[in-house]
Order: C-alpha cells, then structure tokens, then sequence
C-alpha cells in the first residue's frame, strides 16, 4: 500500500468496517455506492465496506525528515460480486520527496 514509516512516532493508520448487508446504510457508505455509480455508470449497493487512512504518514525516510508527510485513504468496498477501490489523497497530493526515496518509479494509485 505505501513506503511509509511509523517508527519514529510520527502519523498513524487506522481502520473502519462498515458491515451494511441488511442496515441502514451511513452516509459514508452511501457516498461511496454513489461514487461508485457515477464513475462507473452502473447499479451498486454495497455490502460490505473498509476504510483505511493513514494519516500524517512520512516516507520510509523518515530518519532524516519527518516534516513532509501525507495522508491518503484507501476505500475497499463490495457487494458480494463486485469489489471496488477508492484511493483518496489530501489536497495538494504527495508531499513526500521522491528524489530521496529508494524506489525511482513513484506512483500515486496503482498499478
């Protein structure tokens, strides 16, 4: 998911499930189904969702600067058919800088 680095106590990850099978959905639930509706132009109703952020996160250098950090999300969600990702970032995207990374090809998504 990421090249970030916790160990020196600066950012944290957390996690929240969202079991909708039958219950009244959140609004953060239904967010996503509509999100998931307009992009992909297609019904969907979800029956289970994972959102997890990482908030704060410095990069896996984060023995020499801890000031750049990020914080991003990843959004797993599924019907029971159909399994979907969102992956969100902070406004102003990646802070991190690449040129001290060890990896040189950087992508923000997937591949």
């Amino acid at each position: 998911w990421d090249d970030a680095d916790f160990s020196r106590g600066v950012g944290t990850t957390f996690y929240q499930e969202f079991l909708t099978l039958n219950t009244v959905k959140p609004p953060f639930v239904r967010d996503v189904e509509e999100k998931v509706r307009r992009y992909l132009r297609s019904s969907y109703s979800a029956a289970w969702t994972l959102k997890i952020t990482w908030e704060k996160a410095p990069a896996h250098t984060a023995r020499t600067d801890t000031r750049r950090t990020v914080t991003y999300q990843a959004i797993l969600t599924t019907d029971g058919f159909r399994s979907y990702i969102l992956m969100l970032y902070q406004d102003g995207g990646m802070q991190w800088d690449y040129t001290k990374l060890a990896a040189t090809n950087v992508l923000i998504g997937y591949t």
